[in-house]
């Protein structure tokens, strides 16, 4: 969705599930605007947290216009991909198999890649090989995208490409970087919440941008993994956070982070109505 976009409003990982709540992209043009949903992963839940997101999955393909289902080139048609088309052949929505990562892909294993999903996935309305990293193919998709979109007035002002409050963007891209330092069972157990701090009046700083980020984690133990020896991982992952958040928001930001644990927050209802989930 970052490379339909043309800016990121997503975090990215190599982290099975990173997406937990639905994401709003706006691409707008001269002649047309789309609206991405970027939903949770769906998957064979384990926590509350899990069947929460698979929920709301679901519920969003009877909500759109039209799906995208992504699969992967370099990675075979497996159970979780048939999971998916099971789920998206039961809604009437009009559906486009993109199949990604063909730039770690020859031709001939992307061909054969395809016509293994169109006998194992069902039928689509069309397939399109991609790359959202070299943005080969997405050209295509957003084609075929626009070409089965219906037609209806613009929900987003030019400039707009995502409907996401700062402090939950802030707070996303505190998570992906910590994911970056995050091993075994941590990242599943890792999330953030965010308030802007506003103690200091509307005359403190008034183009800077100051953010409380809390990192919570389910036992004492991956506290200190958040952390780190001397408080290096927290910094770290803080500092990239902060100047990529002043380039995505174009203002000067204070980030003030602290880590607290909240035991078995993905597995509580009311942890996860009160982290937003």
């Amino acid at each position: 969705m970052n490379r339909l976009v043309g800016a990121k409003v997503a975090i990215t990982s190599n982290r099975p599930q990173t997406t937990r709540t639905e994401i709003r992209g706006v691409r707008t043009t001269p002649t047309s605007q789309v609206v991405f949903l970027d939903t949770p992963g769906l998957h064979k839940p384990r926590t509350a947290l899990g069947e929460r997101t698979n929920q709301r999955a679901l519920a969003s393909l009877g909500e759109v216009d039209l799906v995208c289902q992504l699969v992967d080139a370099t990675a075979a048609i497996g159970p979780g991909d048939r999971f998916v088309a099971d789920a998206v052949h039961q809604v009437a929505t009009p559906c486009i198999l993109a199949v990604n990562k063909v730039d770690r892909a020859s031709k001939a294993a992307v061909a054969e890649h395809l016509a293994t999903a169109l006998e194992r996935l069902g039928d689509y309305d069309v397939f399109v090989p991609l790359s959202a990293k070299t943005g080969d193919g997405t050209d295509t998709l957003l084609d075929e995208l626009e070409a089965r979109l219906p037609e209806g007035p613009a929900y987003y002002p030019d400039g707009v490409v995502t409907d996401q409050p700062e402090t939950v963007l802030a707070a996303e891209v505190l998570r992906e970087k910590l994911l970056a330092h995050a091993r075994d069972e941590l990242p599943h157990s890792i999330t953030v919440s965010c308030e802007v701090d506003e103690s200091g009046g509307p005359s403190r700083d008034a183009d800077l941008l100051r953010l409380h980020a809390l990192v919570h984690v389910e036992r004492e133990s991956q506290k200190g993994m958040v952390i780190g020896r001397g408080g290096r991982v927290l910094k770290e992952a803080g500092t990239a956070a902060r100047h990529e958040l002043e380039a995505l928001l174009g203002t000067r930001i204070h980030l003030e982070t602290k880590v607290r644990v909240e035991r078995d927050w993905q597995r509580r209802p009311a942890s996860l109505d009160r982290l937003g989930y």
